[in-house]
């Protein structure tokens, strides 16, 4: 017989017997109407023929677990009235674990091939997850039945987890339960009249079933705490409530906070305080960004109404300019600034020692928590004769201060694109090279052809599809060799900027120590709480992942100082729902929420709505008509799932879509809100308007158009 006729013999054999058991009405004889009525006889049945009626008993329970069917929480506690704690508990509990043995043979019989074929992609890390810590896994939904057990059989099935682990973990991880069910069933067979339920017992029974989650979730806790800390020795007092690792934008936020409610705080920084942010990332690429601008409006002037203009300049100035902004800046993140806060500022290089100890300056200092903000850097791909060339990246590029004749930029991503235009406007000749189809990946492809549309006007030499393979010197020439096509295509240059990425500092802090697993992208791995393996030890920013941006590390550091520091009260699960981002080229890119593409691979119905901003009255005044803003929402509704918008100050512009998301505003409030005339953001009220316009309830209008015909007669 083959495979598929035997999945076909089993489904047919499982709807034969689900039939059969509602057409036999069994599932009213599993309710407890149905036995508090026929107490006495079962009752009397049971006494009589007590063998058999447990052997019966067992088998009916496997069918109705394996099955999946309801009933299997009524006979559990009826076990315990007609069986007694001892031999009900024995009873369901191998019942049990065998009956949903049979629930995941036929869920993996059935359908583990089917989903893991079709959903490979997105199961991967979960596979991965479960072939590492499945039984632990299974084990604490077993203990905390956050979900019904038939849905773990069937869910568990579809993973890789072995049968002989399920079905050990299930008979171990459902046990307690059992115990307290059963225990409630020998109870509830004492009832004899409404007094009986105020009885001592009774009310004990019920007070354990309302208990058990949080027990349960107590047990697992401490059994996961001498889990990861086994091995460390826990500190009597501890010298610091908090430290944290790492002073960019994550970790300014955490030390913030935690001073800001009197705790006891230690920020480590071992480089400059404000991180990459300040120092060479936001701040600097921004202060380029305005002079490149002024470039570019002084290259309209003809359009403006005025003679050409021709600016002139030191390259060395503008970047002297851009240090200036640094450091004036610079107060706001510094040690002096958060001395006078609460927080103790150390230089120098932190090494974790324990989930409780930090080295730092020759200094051991004890910590009750620690969050690790330590951010992430270039990332560098291993390019052949690239480490014989003096190359620049996002962090080294505010060092030059001469302009590069021939410029060529690697990557098409923010970084990327936002410095290759900058170079573009004071002079370079930028040639930028991505390997993938188009720029801004992350971005749907009309916003991503805008960008690119006007870089080709700039005459900036995009070559997408272009793999960078090697380096190489010729007579003193630097050459870059791409694949293209199959073909080896030479480009000639004098600087090159790697802007391909980032990676998340994960080494020379102590992390292999205490084995701190990362995830497959190489950040910190930390659950929904923002904690590692070791719940005192958080991650935020950069090294955690998984959004790279200075908004979002701030977002974290809030969960993360407050879990940390308030946990044992309550925890908060990091929201990441509304997740805006930006690329500040011109035009400006700016989305919040899903975009067509994210839409189309999650499966999530979605209408598009779009607005162009050349037909903006403001924009054209300006002489900045070029864009347009795209909004997402529920299919006839007016929920924004998302929104991109392209075109000046559209990273301002997106904050309305921000709020809109964020506190459920529909495009009918935001079409229903009075913009200034004239103003850019009149575009996302006409963007709400279009939308009205196409669910326009054309029935009314059909009967106001005879309602106005008829009142002119």
């Amino acid at each position: 017989m083959t495979k598929s006729k035997k999945k076909i013999l089993l489904l047919v054999s499982i709807l034969v017997a689900i039939t059969v058991f509602f057409l036999l009405d069994l599932q009213e004889i599993l309710t407890l109407d149905y036995f508090r009525r026929s107490h006495q006889d079962i009752s009397a049945y049971v006494t009589a023929h007590r063998p058999f009626s447990m052997l019966l008993f067992f088998l009916l329970y496997i069918l109705v677990t394996g099955l999946s069917l309801p009933g299997a929480l009524v006979m559990t506690l009826i076990a315990g009235a007609l069986f007694g704690l001892l031999w009900g508990t024995i009873l369901v509990s191998f019942a049990s674990s065998l009956g949903a043995s049979m629930a995941f043979i036929i869920s993996r019989t059935l359908l583990h091939d089917f989903v893991q074929q079709r959903y490979s992609k997105r199961l991967k890390i979960i596979n991965e997850g479960v072939k590492k810590d499945g039984a632990y896994y299974l084990f604490t939904l077993r203990l905390i039945p956050l979900f019904p057990f038939f849905i773990i059989n069937v869910v568990m099935a579809l993973t890789p987890i072995r049968l002989a682990t399920f079905y050990l973990v299930s008979q171990a991880g459902m046990l307690p339960g059992t115990l307290v069910y059963v225990n409630a069933g020998t109870q509830l067979s004492q009832i004899e009249s409404l007094s009986g339920i105020l009885s001592p017992d009774l009310l004990i029974a019920f007070v354990l079933l309302a208990l058990f989650p949080y027990l349960a979730k107590a047990v697992i806790g401490f059994i996961n705490r001498r889990r990861v800390y086994k091995g460390f020795k826990k500190p009597d007092e501890f010298d610091q409530n908090l430290t944290v690792i790492g002073a960019g934008s994550a970790g300014l936020v955490a030390a913030y906070i935690a001073a800001a409610v009197k705790a006891r705080v230690m920020l480590i920084e071992k480089h400059k305080m404000g991180g990459d942010c300040l120092n060479t990332g936001c701040v600097p690429s921004k202060a380029l960004i305005r002079s490149a601008r002024f470039l570019a409006d002084a290259s309209e002037a003809e359009a403006l109404g005025f003679k050409p203009v021709h600016p002139e300049f030191e390259f060395a100035d503008v970047m002297q300019r851009v240090q200036s902004v640094i450091r004036k800046v610079e107060p706001h993140d510094s040690i002096e600034r958060y001395t006078s806060l609460g927080v103790e500022c150390v230089e120098g290089e932190a090494e974790i020692l324990s989930p409780w100890e930090i080295k730092v300056n020759n200094r051991t200092v004890t910590t009750r928590n620690i969050i690790i903000a330590a951010g992430a850097s270039p990332f560098v791909p291993p390019i052949e004769g690239l480490d014989k060339i003096h190359y620049y990246t996002s962090d080294t590029i505010w060092e030059c201060r001469e302009l590069p004749g021939r410029l060529v930029v690697l990557g098409g991503g923010p970084i990327g694109c936002e410095l290759a235009q900058c170079f573009a406007l004071f002079g370079s000749r930028v040639i930028q090279v991505e390997m993938m189809p188009r720029l801004l990946l992350q971005e749907d492809e009309d916003a991503s052809s805008m960008v690119y549309q006007t870089f080709v006007a700039q005459e900036i030499d995009v070559r997408l599809g272009y793999k960078a393979t090697r380096i190489k010197c010729n007579n003193g020439t630097k050459i870059l060799v791409c694949e293209h096509q199959g073909k080896e295509i030479e480009i000639e240059f004098d600087a090159i900027l790697v802007a391909v990425g980032r990676k998340a500092n994960t080494t020379g802090y102590g992390l292999d120590r205490l084995n701190i697993p990362l995830t497959p992208q190489g950040t910190i791995a930390v659950n929904d709480y923002l904690q590692t393996i070791y719940p005192n030890i958080y991650a935020c920013g950069d090294v955690a992942g998984p959004y790279q941006f200075t908004h979002t590390a701030a977002h974290q550091a809030w969960y993360a100082a407050v879990n940390a520091l308030f946990s044992r009260f309550r925890k908060f699960r990091v929201d990441y729902s509304v997740i805006p981002r930006a690329t500040f080229t011109r035009p400006e890119v700016a989305s919040v929420g899903l975009n067509e593409a994210q839409a189309r691979e999650k499966e999530i119905e979605y209408e598009v709505t779009r607005y162009g901003i050349d037909d903006l009255d403001r924009a054209i005044a300006d002489g900045t008509d070029y864009g347009m803003v795209k909004v997402l929402t529920v299919p006839g509704k007016d929920r924004v799932l998302g929104a991109t918008i392209v075109g000046d100050h559209a990273a301002d512009l997106i904050t309305e879509y921000i709020s809109a998301m964020k506190h459920g505003i529909g495009l009918n409030k935001i079409l229903g809100t009075i913009h200034i005339y004239p103003t850019l953001s009149e575009a996302n009220k006409y963007a709400a308007g279009n939308w009205k316009k196409e669910h326009a309830p054309l029935t009314v209008l059909r009967w106001l158009k005879k309602y106005h015909n008829w009142m002119r007669h």
